[in-house]
């Protein structure tokens, strides 16, 4: 051997054990962590907090209306505090009575989102886009923008906003809807250079036909079992949203979409 390849030969070595002494950095544990997830009443909001609440988390959940609100908490045993996202008087307080009973914030989920009218825009008022934009872009900046200064003086959380597949695809009857979803896609990854340096990790998570009753009402539940049980379900959400969470701190996912293997999409 030249003595040219046995000191790479050397360096490499060197370089493999280098790589073999570097520990693994622990999980962060959502054991005891303070979580707030909106739209929490049914569909994935509802999955997403009860895997929090299996992982330990302390979790209050937010909807608009009380009765399914409460119902649903008593259900998974978590918080609640019945709020539109949209308002930002009800996003004060919601913030304030989480860290009022908890005394800090560590994981922020905006979930809620609603289509309102999907319908061509030509068929659309101006008051469908306006509550449109509010609730699927402009209540999750309302709440980011409140639980931002928590997170950034711990040094530490995680926001996780639920976008739709709606922000990559396009489909007619979805102008809007997509808009809003691309926005808060957009609003994420800018969101995510502002806090990384401050230790906060911000997620975008896309899914998309879900086993939930948004897409019950839209008429794309299938009528057959098999598929249905197929489509993305809202634990199965849930479990990616904690694994999110469960990232070493040092780690973060700033996109991630979700797509059911039985869902064809074809490219526009």
């Amino acid at each position: 051997m030249s003595p040219d390849a046995g000191r790479a030969r050397h360096a490499a070595n060197s370089h493999n054990c280098q790589i073999r002494s570097v520990r693994t950095m622990p999980q962060t544990s959502l054991d005891d962590a303070v979580a707030i997830v909106t739209g929490g009443s049914v569909g994935y909001g509802h999955g997403i907090a009860r895997v929090l609440r299996d992982r330990g988390a302390r979790v209050w959940i937010t909807a608009r209306r009380p009765d399914r609100l409460q119902a649903a908490a008593e259900e998974l045993g978590v918080n609640a505090v019945a709020a539109d996202v949209t308002v930002p008087a009800d996003w004060d307080r919601v913030v304030q009575t989480v860290v009022a009973d908890a005394g800090r914030v560590d994981v922020l989920v905006n979930n809620a989102g609603a289509g309102v009218n999907i319908a061509p825009l030509a068929e659309l008022s101006d008051e469908d886009i306006a509550r449109c934009l509010a609730t699927n872009l402009t209540g999750a900046i309302y709440g980011c923008r409140r639980v931002a200064p928590l997170l950034q003086a711990q040094g530490s959380g995680t926001i996780i906003n639920i976008s739709s597949i709606c922000d990559q695809q396009a489909w007619p009857g979805f102008s809007v809807y997509g808009a809003a979803k691309a926005g808060l896609l957009a609003f994420s990854r800018h969101l995510y250079v502002e806090m990384r340096g401050h230790g906060v990790r911000v997620t975008c998570l896309t899914p998309s036909w879900g086993n939930t009753e948004f897409s019950a009402a839209l008429g794309w539940e299938p009528g057959e079992e098999q598929t249905r049980r197929r489509m993305t379900q809202p634990d199965e959400l849930g479990e990616i949203v904690a694994h999110v969470c469960e990232l070493p701190a040092h780690l973060v996912m700033p996109t991630v979409t979700v797509l059911p293997l039985v869902q064809e999409i074809v490219p526009f």
